[in-house]
């Protein structure tokens, strides 16, 4: 199992823009240090629910400051952006971070977003599937063009090349600055990633995502609002889906590997005192975050229960005890097959709680897990 910290910079009611970033990347930078896995960044515009606009800008940041640690977005907005603008920011990030980085993409929602990017709501109601398809086959091909009802443009070189093998980088890292290793005689650096591009996940809340998820070849990111019932019914749709698309069993149990769960996480020493915790500041940011969102036509949008969903979050989630928390998620892996988590650890809205939570997912959850 492959454990990560999730942070959605999440601004807490009473909280500024700054204070919200710099609990992020102060937890991101814990996260390596505590011997989590990965760090996965949110994206979101113009609502205080998340104030990082740029997850692969941040994801950049993140990636200087650190050297071991992965480092992925979850995600990055696709309908919003340009596909060949977003491939090569992963391209560059995949290559100066010696194969760290991993770029999640995902729909969005029908936000006032598109209007402002100048992209439509068609972006978001018809044009993924093209969106993914240019963004992928820029990240595996060396020229690219296209001829799409979105996208066209004449065949162009691929500058970087996302298919290139990254360089390894030191160990040491930090504020030394980029030193790169350049023979297998450099002492003190991590082996280098296999060449092909950065890992791409899909984010997936419908089966239509899902097919098209399988189809292509990457990895599901399944939302922290779905329970293990659920998370288990994609997967099964993702592998008859990858079956009908011609993959071998041995393809789709690789990619059925890399499928990711995203989740929340509060370790105290009992259960009411991490629920007394969520339930103080969560619902408050629920309502003050999400009612902020703005749909681009003017259709109606129904929010649910702040409390409710908290509770539900609860529930479904490793909030509790170490050995709770470790149950939970080691439940979830067993009943849908996912063993990989992205676990949202600022649920608190507190930067010491923060720190402390992600401290304790590594010293005593983690090892009950190994």
């Amino acid at each position: 199992m492959r454990t990560g910290a999730f942070l959605l910079s999440a601004q807490f009611p009473g909280q500024g823009h700054a204070e919200a970033l710099d609990r992020a990347v102060s937890a991101a930078v814990a996260a390596e240090q505590a011997g989590l896995d990965s760090v996965w960044l949110a994206e979101h515009h113009f609502v205080p629910y998340g104030v990082c606009p740029s997850a692969a800008t941040l994801a950049a940041l993140l990636l200087g400051r650190t050297s071991r640690i992965k480092v992925g977005t979850a995600v990055s907005v696709l309908p919003t952006q340009h596909p060949v603008s977003l491939g090569e920011q992963a391209a560059l990030l995949h290559l100066t971070s010696g194969g760290r980085f991993t770029l999640g993409v995902g729909r969005g929602g029908p936000w006032v977003d598109l209007e402002v990017f100048g992209t439509g709501v068609e972006a978001y109601e018809s044009g993924f599937p093209e969106s993914l398809a240019l963004l992928l086959r820029w990240l595996r091909s060396a020229r690219v063009g296209a001829d799409g009802p979105r996208y066209r443009f004449p065949e162009v070189p691929v500058v970087p090349r996302a298919t290139e093998q990254p360089l390894a980088l030191p160990l040491s890292g930090g504020s030394r600055g980029p030193e790169y290793a350049r023979g297998p005689e450099y002492a003190g650096t991590r082996p280098t990633a296999t060449p092909g591009g950065p890992p791409v996940m899909v984010a997936c809340t419908s089966l239509g995502t899902v097919r098209l998820a399988a189809q292509h070849g990457v990895p599901m990111l399944l939302g922290m609002h779905s329970g293990d019932e659920d998370k288990a019914a994609m997967v099964a749709a993702y592998r008859l889906a990858a079956r009908e698309a011609g993959r071998s069993r041995e393809q789709i149990e690789r990619l059925e590997f890399e499928h990711m769960a995203a989740g929340v996480v509060q370790i105290e020493d009992s259960g009411a005192e991490a629920r007394r915790i969520l339930l103080k500041s969560m619902p408050d940011w629920f309502q003050y975050g999400l009612s902020a969102h703005r749909t681009v036509d003017g259709r109606e949008r129904r929010m649910r229960d702040p409390h409710e969903y908290t509770e539900l979050l609860c529930d479904l989630h490793a909030v509790g005890t170490p050995q709770l928390c470790a149950d939970r998620l080691a439940a979830t892996a067993e009943r849908t097959g996912v063993r990989r988590f992205a676990l949202m650890v600022e649920g608190s809205g507190d930067r010491e709680l923060t720190l402390r939570n992600v401290q304790r997912l590594g010293a005593e959850v983690l090892p009950l897990l190994a």
